[in-house]
C-alpha cells in the first residue's frame, strides 16, 4: 500500500510539472508571436512612408569585392488600386562624395555653349511613364530618386532610346547630362552608351548593325561603372568615318565606380569643329583632336543598351540633359564689345551657392580680368520668372555677390574692380514659357565699365 501511495504522489507530481512546463511553454510562444506581429505591424504601417531594403542583387561569377547591394522602393500611401500612375520609385545613392567645392574643380576648363536650346529635366511627364518627346524600340519609366531632384529616366533592358528633339549637332556645341547606376552594379551587365552620329534618319537608328551599314561617321562613348579589377570604371570610344572604325580605346576612370560607392557622374562633352572633349564630374577623361570627320553633317543623339542587365537589379538612370550652341568668345566680347552673357554660371535651387561645374566659365573671366589688369566690370544677375517678384530680385543680387567673391577668393581679382546688381525676372532675353527659355534667362551678365 505504501508503494502504491508513492507511485501516485510522483505520477501527480510529474503531472503537475509537466502541466507547469506548458504553461510556460504556451506563454512563451504567445509572447514570441506577439512580438512577431508587433514587428509586422510596424513594417507595414511604416511602409508607406519609409524605405525597404531589398538585398537581392544578382551576382556573377566574379567575386572581387561584391558584396550585397541595396534598392529601397518607396509606396506612397494610396491603395495599388486607386493610383492614377506606378509610383515613384526611390533608387538611393549612397556613400557619394559630398559636394565638391569650387577648388576640387581648379583644372575643369568645360566651358558650356552660349545658346541652351535643349534642357530635359521630365518636368512634362507623369511619373511611370517613358517620356513623350523620345523614341524607343524597348522601354523605361520615369522615376524619383532618393536625395535627388526632379525626375530620371530608369533603363535596364536592351534598347535604343532617342531624344527627338535633338536634330542638330553643330560645329560648336556642348551637351551634358546627370547619369546614376545602383550600387554594386555588376561587372558583366552592360555599358551605357552615348552615341553622337551623322547622316539619315532617326528612324534608322533602330537598324541592325546601323553605324556600319548605313555607314555613319561619329563617335560612340561607353561608360561602365565596374571594371575587371573592380577598381574603377571604364569608358570605351570609337569613332567612325563612314562606317569604319577609326580610333578604339578602353581607358579607366575612377569618378564612375559603382564598387566605391561613386554611383552618380555628371558626363560633359564638348564638340569644337573635329575636337572632341569628355570629362566626367570635374576630370577631362577625353580630347579627341579628331573625333569628327570634316565635311560631315551630325544630326543623331541616341542612348543605348547593348543587351539585357546581367545584374537583377542593374540599372541606368538619367536626366538634366542640356544641350547648348555656340563657342563662348570671352575675350573678344567683354573687352571689345563690353558685355558677356553667360548660362554656365549655375546656382543651387533657390540659393546663391555656385555650382563646382561653373569653374571652367569663372577661370574663363578671371583670364580676361588678369590680362587686362586696368579693366572693371560691373556683374548683373537674372533669374526666370518662377516664384515671388521680390524673391527673385534679392536672389539675383546675392548671385552677383557670389560670383564676384569666387572671383576674389579663387582667383585672385581685387574685389575694388567689381560692382554687383541684380535685375530678377525684370529683363528676360525670351519668354519663360518653355525650360529651355527659362534656362537661358537665368543668367549673369559681365558689363565693362
Amino acid at each position: 500500500m505504501k508503494w502504491f501511495l508513492t507511485a501516485i504522489f510522483f505520477l501527480s507530481t510529474r503531472c503537475l510539472q509537466a502541466q507547469l512546463f506548458q504553461k510556460i511553454l504556451d506563454k512563451t510562444k504567445e509572447k514570441t508571436e506577439q512580438k512577431i506581429s508587433d514587428k509586422i505591424s510596424d513594417k507595414v504601417s511604416d511602409g508607406a512612408s519609409k524605405p525597404i531594403d531589398d538585398a537581392s542583387f544578382k551576382k556573377g561569377e566574379k567575386p572581387t569585392n561584391e558584396s550585397s547591394g541595396t534598392i529601397k522602393t518607396q509606396e506612397t500611401s494610396q491603395s495599388q488600386e486607386t493610383k492614377e500612375s506606378p509610383s515613384a520609385t526611390g533608387y538611393p545613392v549612397k556613400n557619394v562624395p559630398a559636394k565638391a567645392g569650387l577648388s576640387t574643380y581648379s583644372k575643369f576648363d568645360f566651358v558650356p555653349g552660349e545658346k541652351i536650346i535643349v534642357m530635359e529635366d521630365f518636368s512634362q511627364d507623369n511619373l511611370g511613364d517613358f517620356p513623350d518627346k523620345w523614341n524607343t524600340n524597348s522601354g523605361g519609366e520615369l522615376v524619383q530618386i532618393n536625395g535627388e531632384e526632379g525626375k530620371w529616366l530608369k533603363i535596364d533592358k536592351k534598347g535604343k532610346f532617342i531624344p527627338e528633339f535633338i536634330k542638330s549637332l553643330p560645329d560648336n556645341f556642348t551637351m551634358e547630362f546627370d547619369l546614376i547606376c545602383n550600387e554594386n552594379f555588376s561587372y558583366y551587365s552592360n555599358p551605357f552608351a552615348i552615341y553622337l552620329l551623322s547622316g539619315g534618319a532617326q528612324t534608322q537608328a533602330f537598324e541592325y548593325s546601323f553605324v556600319r551599314s548605313l555607314k555613319r561617321s561619329g563617335l560612340v562613348v561607353n561608360l561602365h561603372p565596374h571594371n575587371a579589377g573592380s577598381d574603377g570604371g571604364t569608358v570605351h570610344f570609337q569613332t567612325f568615318d563612314n562606317g569604319e572604325t577609326a580610333i578604339d580605346n578602353v581607358l579607366k576612370s575612377t569618378q564612375f565606380n559603382a564598387v566605391n560607392g561613386n554611383t552618380k557622374v555628371r558626363v560633359s562633352l564638348w564638340r569644337q569643329k573635329q575636337r572632341v572633349r569628355l570629362y566626367l564630374n570635374e576630370s577631362k577623361v577625353l580630347d579627341l583632336p579628331r573625333a569628327f570627320a570634316t565635311g560631315k553633317d551630325y544630326n543623331l543623339s541616341l542612348f543605348e543598351l547593348g543587351s539585357d542587365m546581367s545584374g537583377e537589379n542593374d540599372q541606368y538612370l538619367f536626366s538634366n540633359i542640356k544641350l547648348a550652341v555656340g563657342a563662348p568668345d570671352t575675350r573678344n566680347k567683354l573687352i571689345t564689345e563690353g558685355k558677356f552673357v553667360t548660362t554656365g554660371i549655375l546656382f543651387d535651387v533657390n540659393s546663391d551657392k555656385i555650382k563646382p561645374e561653373s569653374f571652367g566659365v569663372l577661370k574663363e573671366i578671371a583670364g580676361v580680368l588678369k590680362e587686362n589688369s586696368t579693366v572693371k566690370i560691373r556683374i548683373v544677375g537674372h533669374t526666370d520668372s518662377d516664384g515671388d517678384e521680390k524673391a527673385n530680385l534679392d536672389l539675383s543680387k546675392k548671385r552677383s555677390a557670389a560670383v564676384k567673391m569666387a572671383l576674389s577668393t579663387d582667383f585672385d581679382i581685387a574685389t575694388n574692380r567689381i560692382e554687383t546688381d541684380g535685375m530678377g525676372e525684370k529683363q528676360p532675353v525670351t519668354n519663360n514659357s518653355t525650360t529651355e527659355a527659362k534656362a537661358n534667362n537665368r543668367r549673369v551678365e559681365f558689363i565693362k565699365l
